[in-house]
Formats: C-alpha cells, sequence, structure tokens
C-alpha cells in the first residue's frame, strides 16, 4: 500500500514538495544529494528489520540520490553468544533488505562499521569480538557485494578507506568503539594532507560514534569518542566540512566551532531523545543536498512514521554534552 502511494505521488519527480517538502532538484552540475542512513538494526540476533528501513529504502531508490551513505549498525551482532550461523544469517538479510536493493537501483553506498556490525574492543591486543570483525569483513570483500564506490585507499576496508564521489572526498574511519587507535589517526592525517584530498572541492568525514555525545543514556564515556577535540581540531586542520555519525540514535544537525556535525538518527529500534528537548523520539531519513559552488548543504529530515519534515527549529538551539556544547547548525 505504502509503495502504491509513493507511486501516485510521483516521488520519482525532480520536484517532490507535495508529499516531502524536500528542495526542488537542480542541475547535477551544482548539486549533490546524499542519502543518510544508520542504526539499521533490531534486537540481538534478528534477521528481521523494522517497517521504517524497508519504506526508506524504497524512497532511496525512487529518489536515487548520487550516493547513500550509513553511519553504522547494519546487523545486530556484538553478542558473545551468538554462533556463525546467526551473523551471517543477519548480514544475508542485510543484503535482502538494504544493500541488493541500492545495488539493483545503481546506487553507491557508503558507510562505517558500527558497534554491532564488527566492534573494535580490544582485550589486550586481541579483538573481544573477532568472529564479528572477521564476518563483516568477508561480507563487504565479497565481489557479489560492490559498493559502487569510487575507493582512492581501501587497505582497511571495510574498517576505515577513503573514497571520492562527485568532487568530494569522503574519509571512514573505524569509531566502532571510543577508542581510534594511534597508527589509524596517522592514517587520517596522512589520507586528509594528500593531494586528492586537498584538491577536492569538499571533504566528509564518517564513523560510527560520535565527537560528542548528545542523546539521553548515549551521553556517558564510551558512548562517544574519546579525545574528541583532538579529534576535532585535526579535521579542521584539513578543512573538513562535515563529520557524520550514527549510534546516539536520535538525530541533531549541530555544529561545533568550524566543523559541522551531522548526528545521523537511528531507523531500526531504539529511538532516544535529545538532551535538553522534551521531543518524544522519532525515526528518521536525512538528505543532504550539497552545493559545490558555495560548499554549502541543506539538509532535509523526515519523520520515518509520519513521512513529516523535521522543524529545524522544534530542536534545541545548544546542547551541553559531558565533554563540549554543540549548537544547531543554524545558530551563530
Amino acid at each position: 500500500m505504502f509503495l502504491a502511494g509513493i507511486g501516485s505521488l510521483g516521488l520519482a519527480t525532480c520536484n517532490r514538495q507535495a508529499l516531502t517538502q524536500s528542495p526542488s532538484c537542480t542541475t547535477a552540475k551544482e548539486k549533490v544529494r546524499i542519502a543518510i542512513i544508520s542504526d539499521l538494526n533490531s534486537q540481538y540476533g534478528s534477521t528481521s528489520y523494522e517497517p521504517e528501513v524497508d519504506r526508506a529504502i524504497a524512497l532511496i531508490q525512487d529518489w536515487k540520490p548520487d550516493l547513500v551513505l550509513c553511519g553504522g549498525d547494519m546487523v545486530a551482532a556484538q553478542k558473545r553468544s551468538l554462533s556463525e550461523v546467526q551473523i551471517k544469517a543477519m548480514w544475508e538479510a542485510f543484503d535482502r533488505h538494504v544493500a541488493a536493493p541500492l545495488r539493483k537501483a545503481n546506487l553507491p553506498f557508503g558507510f562505517t562499521i558500527g558497534n554491532h556490525d564488527g566492534s573494535g574492543a580490544l582485550s589486550g591486543d586481541k579483538f573481544i569480538f573477532e568472529s564479528d570483525r572477521a564476518l563483516a569483513s568477508a561480507y563487504w570483500k565479497d565481489p557479489t557485494h560492490q559498493t559502487g564506490l569510487q575507493f582512492v585507499d581501501r587497505a582497511g576496508y571495510p574498517f576505515y578507506y577513503t573514497f571520492m564521489q562527485n568532487k568530494i572526498f569522503y574519509l571512514v574511519w573505524d569509531a566502532s568503539t571510543s577508542n581510534i587507535p594511534p597508527q589509524q589517526i596517522a592514517w587520517v592525517e596522512k589520507s586528509l594532507a594528500s593531494p586528492v584530498a586537498r584538491e577536492a572541492t569538499m571533504r566528509i568525514t564518517i564513523g560510527h560514534l560520535p565527537l560528542y555525545g548528545i542523546a539521553v543514556g548515549r551521553d556517558r564515556p564510551g558512548e562517544f569518542l574519546a579525545n574528541a577535540e583532538m579529534l576535532q581540531t585535526l579535521l579542521e586542520k584539513y578543512e573538513v566540512h562535515t563529520y557524520i555519525s550514527g549510534h546516539q540514535h536520535a538525530y541533531f544537525p549541530g555544529k561545533k566551532d568550524k566543523l559541522e556535525l551531522l548526528y545521523a538518527g537511528a531507523l531500526g529500534s531504539g529511538a532516544r531523545q535529545l538532551l535538553n528537548s522534551n521531543l518524544a523520539p522519532y525515526k528518521t531519513l536525512t538528505l543532504i543536498d550539497v552545493n559545490l559552488d558555495s560548499q554549502t548543504t541543506v539538509y532535509t529530515t523526515y519523520n520515518m512514521k509520519t513521512l513529516a519534515v523535521i522543524d529545524i527549529k522544534t530542536l534545541p538551539t545548544t546542547i551541553a554534552t559531558p565533554n563540549g556544547t554543540v549548537s544547531r547548525r543554524d545558530i551563530n
């Protein structure tokens, strides 16, 4: 019934304001359109996805953005009792519900590994969830699971890598835990200092955990990146425009100093309330329209239960987090 509704309202057309109030399209030379999804999973071991996930993928297939980005937690692992058979079944379900439909639509798909996909947590010098990471790596390195990305450096793929798409340089780091290893930070600096990154029109970084915790229950150490100020300074040094993250299960279009911070809301289970807000939690899908000439972005974010566009002015103007204050992106 929902899919019939999509067709009848003509969402494939360039101007789809009748349903979405989304910005009207301009020519490909002027804009790049990116669809942002995150935190798709349900309970541990689940091979099913909530209706909002399937609804979002159907909309994205119809809209045909230039790129789809996922902020992590595509499956529901990170539990020692889950067997290899169960974890493989979850990745097969993810492929059916998310990756295969996007491949069929020829939509490039970038992602970051979440803690439930392949946590980088260590015990000594060994990964606690080594099996999760091995199976996540096997899924993404399967030649039948092509992403359509134009890789620059994929030596650390799928955990950290870079790619260039539509004149935008994307750096994905392994933020599946709160600690990014020193050797990876060195790789981040080397990548952002490279000629291909510096010559790009814009630079965007993606990781699962955010720099600053902005949601109820996700505002304690371990739920956001350690050394956030150092990492932010590093990104600002190389003029990264936006850091896109998941994990908080709450949508917030923020900024801190010179860095924009897009907190992608959850599509799966467990949407959370923002700090400093009385709004009830909701699931979201975000479209980013990038104007390459002005190097600016416009967000259009939907409540995926009602398909109403989120009014940015209903969100807190600032959020005081445990490790810094994040402003709403429209506040000077």
